[in-house]
């Protein structure tokens, strides 16, 4: 695989790169200490408003190099990290993105469901009710399948990993062939 430096938008000072892997082109965009935005795209402007605006601007506003949730690694760092994880997990190391610290911003559900989702190990993918479940709230089907619809941070955070009760794929932002590939590669 080949890395690829990628110019940030010009309204954005975010750092990104995109990396080729055997399923496309896959861009990521990071902040001071984590990965902001990641996906199956070469279009930045797209990936980053995925971003919540509060963070669109610097990077990781209100967080201090000293917050025990955040470190301050520096951009190049967090993409350096990023890319190595990306080129291990189509290598083989399906683990290594789980690693990658990521960084999102939303409501209390969200936040909690996008935690959880990286708790989704690799060839054992959940229902969209099991993960709702796994959240602490059984009843929020719906709350959970908006999680993963609005996950910023695509293999980082494996919203790919949830399914339908019936076992069909449901929906993912770069498309259900490219879910059934991941999914398939998981499952080796």
């Amino acid at each position: 695989m080949t890395t690829t430096e990628v110019q940030a938008t010009p309204e954005s000072a975010l750092p990104s790169t995109s990396v080729q892997t055997p399923d496309g082109i896959f861009s990521i965009i990071a902040g001071h200490s984590a990965v902001l935005a990641a996906g199956w795209t070469a279009d930045l402007q797209s990936l980053e408003l995925l971003i919540h605006p509060s963070l669109r601007s610097i990077g990781d506003p209100g967080l201090a190099p000293t917050s025990t949730r955040y470190e301050d690694l520096g951009a190049d760092v967090v993409l350096s990290q990023a890319v190595k994880a990306v080129q291990e997990y189509y290598d083989g190391d399906l683990t290594a993105i789980s690693a990658v610290p990521v960084h999102q911003k939303s409501g209390p559900f969200r936040q909690k469901a996008w935690d959880v989702l990286r708790e989704v190990g690799p060839g054992k993918p959940v229902t969209y009710r099991e993960y709702a479940a796994a959240t602490g709230s059984p009843t929020a089907v719906r709350a959970a399948a908006a999680a993963c619809a609005m996950n910023a941070a695509a293999l980082f955070v494996p919203c790919h990993r949830v399914i339908r009760s019936d076992g069909t794929l449901g929906g993912f932002r770069y498309g259900l062939p490219l879910k059934q590939d991941l999914l398939l590669r998981e499952s080796r």
